[in-house]
């Protein structure tokens, strides 16, 4: 596997929180059916086991896909509820009877 490509939050174009970093971890291709594999060594690093569901999430920039990550759904779910709990309680403090 090729060496990662270390960037800085602003070479990657992704809002990324102070402390952290953006590296390219390996190049994949998809098969005929669509279907990736991640390196085995990505998922020992990352704790990724077999059969863990991951949420694909992705960004946009001028309509069009220019990002795309992967998390685990169960930190996805919290994540969701952390952003939507808020959004939600604001919007329903707003409505009048």
């Amino acid at each position: 596997m090729k060496p990662r490509t270390e960037k800085t939050p602003a070479e990657c174009g992704c809002e990324i929180p102070s402390g952290s970093r953006c590296s390219v971890e390996a190049v994949v291709s998809l098969d005929e059916r669509g279907q990736m594999v991640l390196p085995k060594d990505l998922r020992e690093r990352a704790g990724i086991a077999p059969g863990e569901k991951l949420a694909l999430v992705s960004w946009e920039r001028d309509g069009a896909v220019c990002c795309l990550m992967l998390l685990r759904a169960s930190q996805f779910t919290g994540m969701v509820k952390g952003l939507v709990g808020p959004l939600l309680q604001e919007a329903a403090a707003g409505v009048k009877p």
